[in-house]
């Protein structure tokens, strides 16, 4: 018997707000002392009262917004109830019944052997805070709250996938789109966005869902794409032993055995008993604000993709590779605002730098070579006062490690390019007078003698001929003997 996978996924994002979600601690706790931004509210002391970050709440609804969704105009927070020991208040603050948005959906875009493209729907997005943050240790374990009440976008999608490829394309187009909004840095290395994964499988065919297991907290796309194919291949092998999954399940997933593990038998909403947050009174949003932070919403990036294929005639890969990261493609946009030339942009972007920032895991604006920089090297081969090798070579290396600009890289080392005709034809006799086999070769059809011709050429003027002129003064000198 064949089987399909079927998966759903959560995504958790930390928002990007200045405050928590509730209290006005600061959010931002990454690599801080354990419990230096905590307070009595985070900290689930009795008698607090939690204030809605509007902040929290506008950039919830961008993102909503950017994802297709329909913003709810009545929305209210919820108690969900679970006792663990790094919920200090015994329950989350939550959206249950009445979310900030429902019904949404994103196209994605799936690389690799068979590229395709695929449209899954959301189910809502919702807001809620986090809980602190377990540390196990031999004899027990240690609990930091810093992370407790960071504001969280939960964003659900339904079972839509059907492959841990789509799954970890889906989570990606996730995390570029509330990037592109401001609504989440979502870096994964500062866990700042963490997947639950639900994963079952049936035969082929049919189309009903089985009982599924759902992976807890995957913390990168590596760990996701992992897990799934483990979990679709266990289940799989269940159902082959007559032993399929009888109930929902949640597991955990181990980097280091790459496998899942039983956790708990898995949780309904009424395990949780959720009810309306008495101390957060209901929102209610009015048309007004919702097209006022719709107008904020920049250009998503497969728009941006579909926008640069056309206006710069971009091949697809180098269209992606731009919009998939605002900053890059702001980046590129200012370069061509400039120079006028999108060709050469993209061919110094996604080459040689692109090649530099994969290689230290930075971005574009943690590197030393700005936008108007790249404008002036692109001029300067333009104008023909270096070559494009020598662009993409010496003079863009010295400008990534040092900073220094272009025009003056080239003057201190005397880079600039000959293009004087008459300098250049003399040159072209000379080695032509010392190369009396290649002439022969070259009258006897063997046309790679022609670039072996021009390279001895350039050797002669240590790489500073102008490549176009050498070509042409080269022919011109031949066609004369």
């Amino acid at each position: 018997m064949e089987f399909e996978a079927v998966i759903g996924l959560e995504i958790h994002a930390e928002m990007s707000t200045k405050t928590k979600m509730f209290c006005r601690c600061d959010n931002d706790s990454f690599d801080k002392e354990a419990n230096i931004n905590t307070c009595p509210v985070c900290m689930g002391f009795p008698g607090q009262l939690p204030v809605v970050n509007e902040e929290a709440i506008n950039k919830g609804i961008k993102a909503a917004l950017a994802l297709n969704c329909e913003i709810q105009t009545y929305c209210k927070f919820d108690r969900k109830n679970y006792f663990y020991p790094d919920s200090p208040k015994g329950f989350q603050i939550s959206q249950f019944d009445e979310p900030l948005s429902k019904g949404g959906w994103v196209e994605v875009d799936v690389l690799g052997k068979n590229p395709r493209k695929i449209k899954v729907r959301i189910t809502r997005l919702h807001l809620e805070d986090d809980a602190g943050k377990l540390t196990h240790v031999r004899n027990g374990s240690l609990v930091d709250f810093n992370r407790s009440g960071t504001p969280l976008m939960e964003i659900v999608s339904e079972p839509d996938l059907h492959t841990s490829e789509e799954a970890s394309a889906y989570a990606r187009e996730i995390q570029k789109i509330v990037r592109y909004v401001g609504s989440s840095e979502a870096d994964m290395e500062k866990g700042m966005m963490r997947f639950d994964a639900s994963v079952s499988i049936r035969p082929i065919g049919e189309t009903k869902l089985y009982p599924r297991a759902e992976i807890k907290n995957l913390n990168s796309f590596k760990s996701l794409e992992s897990a799934v194919d483990y979990e679709i291949q266990r289940q799989t092998d269940l159902w082959n032993e007559g032993k399929p999954l009888i109930s929902p399940t949640t597991v955990g997933w181990s980097d280091e055995k790459q496998e899942t593990y039983f956790m708990r038998d898995k949780e309904e909403s009424d395990d949780y008993r959720y009810f309306p947050e008495p101390d957060i009174p209901p929102l209610y949003f009015e048309k007004k604000t919702i097209d006022d932070l719709k107008k904020e919403i920049p250009e998503l990036p497969n728009v941006k993709k579909k926008r640069y294929m056309e206006e710069f005639d971009l091949p697809e890969d180098d269209a992606r590779i731009l919009s998939d990261d605002l900053k890059l493609a702001q980046y590129f946009e200012a370069v061509v605002a400039k120079s006028k030339d999108a060709k050469k942009a993209v061919s110094f972007i996604n080459t040689i730098l692109m090649k530099h920032l994969r290689e230290e895991l930075i971005s574009v604006n943690e590197q030393k070579v700005t936008a108007e920089m790249m404008v002036e090297l692109i001029e300067l081969v333009n104008a023909g006062t270096i070559s494009n090798n020598q662009a993409k070579g010496e003079v863009f290396e010295e400008m990534y490690m040092t900073g220094a600009n272009p025009k003056t890289i080239v003057d201190k080392k005397g880079l600039k390019q000959v293009s004087d005709t008459s300098a250049i034809e003399a040159v072209c006799k000379k080695v032509l007078e010392s190369n009396a086999q290649s002439i022969a070769d070259l009258k006897a059809g063997k046309d790679k003698a022609f670039g072996f011709l021009v390279g001895q050429v350039m050797k002669e003027m240590k790489g500073q001929g102008n490549p176009q002129i050498v070509n042409e003064m080269l022919r011109k000198v031949l066609a004369d003997l």
